[in-house]
């Protein structure tokens, strides 16, 4: 059971990382971009994706749209600063799992992790 972490800041993915280490996942890989998430994607088959909303060039909402066209039923939770209510809606719409707003509790993030692996 694998994780892919993709967010455009380092110190992000090293937080993630450091939060999702404690849980049961095989490997964590980690992305900068929404075009590396996808090839990362298609490579590693990740059974979860945590998705930063905003980064540069791909979005983090065109990056959802193309992990959902290679596969509907992939987890996926959105990672979000606190005011990107609208974005965060978009991403539940497409079919998202859930979102982590920023700046979040370590504790929050797992038991989000543990509920949509879950459910």
């Amino acid at each position: 059971m694998d994780v892919l972490i993709t967010d455009d800041s380092s110190f992000m993915r090293k937080v993630l990382h450091n939060i999702v280490k404690d849980l049961e996942f095989d490997e964590i890989y980690e992305a900068e971009s929404g075009e590396e998430c996808i090839k990362k994607f298609k490579n590693e088959k990740p059974v979860l994706v945590l998705l930063d909303i905003v980064m540069g060039g791909m979005s983090g909402l065109e990056t959802l749209e193309k992990i959902m066209e290679i596969d509907e039923n992939q987890r996926v939770i959105m990672i979000s600063a606190v005011g990107q209510k609208k974005m965060v809606e978009d991403a539940l719409n497409k079919g998202a799992k859930e979102f982590i707003e920023k700046p979040f509790d370590n504790k929050d993030v797992k038991e989000t992790i543990v509920n949509v692996l879950s459910g």
